[in-house]
């Protein structure tokens, strides 16, 4: 039998959606076979799995193929059969899993640094694993040393599915009408290997920037969220006279706009046009959106003749609130966009299709066109490092004493503390696993919004008395 890993490294690395830690300090070998046996023994009798069957891919990053392969491995030792699909984004990912009906695993860290890796989980049809749904039953019989194995060990095949996941998503979203000028940065990421794929096959003249897949990530973070690493795609962009650039993360589930000037787009701006688009193709449908998307995204939906449903942050709450409601889209503050006609997947590739779609069909720039879903001014994600999760808490209390209290301000604790005005609003919420407190601050105006930013940092970036 294979050694067991460490149950306090296990705890460490198992998140609320997914297992993530340092190579080899925590995910390592042994690690990944204990997980591929948990995962293939909690799935085994699923739709679509007896004899049981996942499919596994993984990014670009050293140490993905060998801790993809170590998963495999330990699922066929609990009789799972495995698909192995090779190096894939996450949307691939789930592509592969809805489009076959298996469990799948994606190995990735995402926007992490090089040093980390991870393991994103999900049952068939790319239906989310969190802790609420098997992912602690999962993490328990790894840390309990719980490896089963089978009367039979499961077999392997191979199946490249990248041109039928890149036909898929162009059935989604057609590109059609005038010809574009296109930046892509994949940040060394695996956009570097699905963009070629995509836009290869559109009538775009496509500029690519960081393709070349390298786990080091030489030139910038694969994280676009971070405005410095825009910086490069904003140039690349202007110098080139194109009409937009597109920004993926690591594992290229998540996409951020630059437009023709070289300007950041906001992701609720985004949201607000890709629900424009759906509901055009459904009328009446529900569109789904986090707590800390634009106040533009709500009333967009409600005058298209949508439905507007406001949600927690997570992926897990967007695809479950969209299951429960059969909502047609959803869209994140953090460029992450889901769509029902994707298994409720995100896919940061389909959203860019969506966005090139909307410009080729029409003349105007993609500033002009996305004018009239950009309502107001937002801060971005500000995180402050706290000293601890309970002074992060406190901190949040003395935002809600001393702000909540004011008159015209209502209070919201969905999901950390919301605080509205007529004028602005703003979210602050504790990190579940850092000792962070994230701030997202939109208004009417950039002064307002400055004046509000300002004061809510001044006052939990203060040392308590």
């Amino acid at each position: 039998m294979p050694s067991a890993p460490d149950p306090r490294v296990v705890d460490a690395v198992f998140k609320a959606y997914d297992v993530r830690g340092l190579v080899p300090e925590q995910i390592d070998d042994v690690l990944a076979r204990a997980t591929g046996n948990a995962f293939a023994t909690v799935v085994t009798g699923e739709p679509g799995t007896e004899p049981p069957r996942i499919v596994v891919g993984h990014d670009m990053r050293a140490s993905s193929p060998g801790l993809a392969e170590q998963f495999a491995a330990g699922a066929q030792d609990a009789g799972a059969d495995v698909v192995l699909i090779g190096l894939a984004s996450t949307d691939q990912l789930y592509f592969a899993s809805g489009s076959l009906g298996l469990p799948g695993a994606m190995f990735t860290a995402s926007h992490n640094p090089a040093a980390y890796n991870g393991i994103k989980l999900c049952r068939a049809g790319a239906a989310p694993v969190g802790q609420q749904t098997g992912l602690a039953e999962i993490r328990d019989l790894v840390a309990a040393g719980d490896y089963r194995t089978a009367g039979r060990t499961g077999g392997r095949e191979e199946r490249d599915l990248l041109t039928a996941y890149a036909e898929h998503l162009l059935t989604l979203a057609p590109v059609q009408g005038r010809r574009l000028r296109v930046v892509a940065d994949a940040g060394n990421g695996m956009a570097g290997h699905t963009a070629p794929a995509v836009l290869g096959r559109l009538d775009v003249d496509v500029v690519p920037l960081y393709f070349e897949l390298d786990g080091t990530f030489p030139n910038h973070e694969a994280n676009p969220i971070d405005p410095a690493n825009l910086r490069d795609l904003q140039t690349a962009v202007v110098r080139e006279r194109a009409d937009v650039g597109l920004a993926f993360d690591g594992d290229a589930d998540r996409c951020f706009l630059v437009d023709e000037r070289g300007e950041t787009v906001d992701p609720g701006t985004v949201t607000a046009l890709i629900a424009t688009r759906e509901l055009l193709r459904h009328p009446g449908a529900t569109v789904i959106h986090n707590l800390i998307t634009s106040r533009a995204v709500p009333e967009i939906v409600r005058e298209r003749g949508g439905v507007p449903v406001r949600t927690r942050v997570g992926h897990s709450y967007i695809k479950a609130t969209m299951a429960e409601t059969g909502a047609v889209f959803g869209g994140e503050h953090s460029g992450h966009f889901y769509f029902r006609d994707f298994w409720r997947a995100d896919s940061g590739m389909l959203a860019a299709l969506h966005v090139l779609a909307a410009l080729a069909e029409q003349d105007r720039p993609l500033s002009g066109l996305l004018a009239e879903f950009s309502r107001y001014v937002a801060s971005g994600e500000i995180n402050t490092e706290m000293p601890d999760q309970d002074a992060a808490q406190r901190r949040v209390g003395r935002v809600e004493d001393v702000v909540g209290a004011e008159p015209g301000v209502e209070v919201d604790r969905l999901d950390g503390l919301t605080l509205s005005h007529d004028d602005w609003w703003f979210n602050l919420r504790a990190s579940n696993t850092e000792p962070l407190l994230r701030l997202n601050v939109e208004a009417g105006d950039e002064a307002t919004m400055r004046t509000v930013r300002d004061r809510v940092l001044s006052m939990i970036r203060t040392q308590e008395a």
